[in-house]
């Protein structure tokens, strides 16, 4: 929070967030796990969309936002390194869901009206949506469930 922020905190999420992605695609395309026709998915959140982000949403959950935004320039950076060796990558937003996270927010108030889901909900819909992606939406961001 703006009132008590934890550095460690902060920049462990944006290691784990923003930071690890680059290492783990590394390692996995040496190592041949990462071959022509993969798919290398990062999951991150429209609520790290500068452009989307309103007054109205307030401020806060500043290593959230902030490695999330930066999880989707990660992505598309990778998506350029990636793209000539036939790996697609995207950035997908797996939609609102009902988790400790979010009540401990306060957003719990809008889970009915926010159509908030459970995750292993959201987890069935972003794998059936990577399946649909292409090579050719490499470097794209998805909410294939809304906001």
């Amino acid at each position: 929070s703006f009132g008590e922020p934890k550095f460690e905190d902060e920049v462990e999420m944006y290691k784990v967030v923003a930071i690890a992605p680059v290492f783990l695609a590394h390692h996995l395309y040496l190592t041949d796990l990462l071959a022509p026709g993969s798919k290398f998915i990062l999951i991150t959140t429209e609520g790290a969309s500068i452009a989307l982000r309103t007054k109205e949403e307030g401020g806060g959950n500043y290593g959230h936002h902030g490695s999330k935004a930066a999880a989707n320039m990660v992505g598309k950076l990778l998506a350029n390194d990636l793209h000539d060796k036939g790996i697609t990558v995207a950035m997908i937003h797996p939609g609102f869901m009902r988790t400790d996270m979010t009540k401990g927010v306060g957003y719990d108030k809008y889970w009915e009206s926010g159509g908030a889901v459970e995750p292993a909900v959201a987890a069935r819909s972003t794998v059936d949506f990577i399946a649909t992606i292409t090579h050719e939406q490499t470097g794209t961001f998805w909410a294939p469930r809304g906001p």
